[in-house]
C-alpha cells in the first residue's frame, strides 16, 4: 500500500493505470517503464483499515473494480482533510482480508504524518494517488 506523487495531471480520479503505464504487446501494463515520472511519497505495510478507507473513497469517486487491488485513486486536499478527521476520531472502517494483518490506533501518528506530507506535495504542484496493490 503506497502513495505516489507525479507532476502529471490525469483525466480521471480512479483507475489511472492507462495514464501511467504503457501496455506491452501482450496487452498487460508494463510497470517497469512508466509513461510519467513517479516517485513514492508514502508506504504502509499491513494497514487494512486505511486500505478500507481508500477503497470507500475509490468507490465514491466512481471506481468499479470488484477487487480493490492494483487500482489507483487520486487524492485531493479535501480527501486528506477528511482522512485526518477520520483518523483523529478513530473511525477508519474495520477491514480484514487475506495477507492484511491488523490495524491499530498506534498507526494514527504515521497516518497524520502522511496527511501533512500529502498536502505539502499537492501544494508543490504534485498529483498524489493511492495504489491499492497489496
Amino acid at each position: 500500500m503506497y502513495v505516489n506523487k507525479t507532476k502529471a495531471k490525469f483525466t480521471k480520479e480512479v483507475d489511472i493505470s492507462d495514464e501511467i503505464y504503457p501496455k506491452g504487446e501482450d496487452g498487460h501494463f508494463d510497470y517497469e517503464n512508466p509513461l510519467v515520472e513517479i516517485s513514492e511519497l508514502f508506504y504502509w505495510r499491513k494497514h487494512p483499515d486505511l486500505h478500507g478507507w481508500m477503497e470507500e473513497l475509490y468507490r465514491a469517486k466512481g471506481g468499479t473494480e470488484r477487487s480493490f487491488n492494483g487500482d489507483q485513486v487520486v487524492l485531493t486536499e479535501e480527501d486528506l482533510d477528511e482522512l485526518k478527521i477520520t483518523v483523529l476520531t478513530g473511525n477508519l472502517p474495520r477491514t480484514s482480508g487475506f495477507f492484511f494483518g491488523e490495524s491499530d490506533r498506534e498507526r494514527d501518528f504515521e497516518d497524520l504524518r502522511f496527511v501533512e506530507e500529502g498536502k505539502k506535495a499537492i501544494k508543490e504542484g504534485y498529483t498524489i494517488y493511492y495504489d491499492s496493490s497489496w
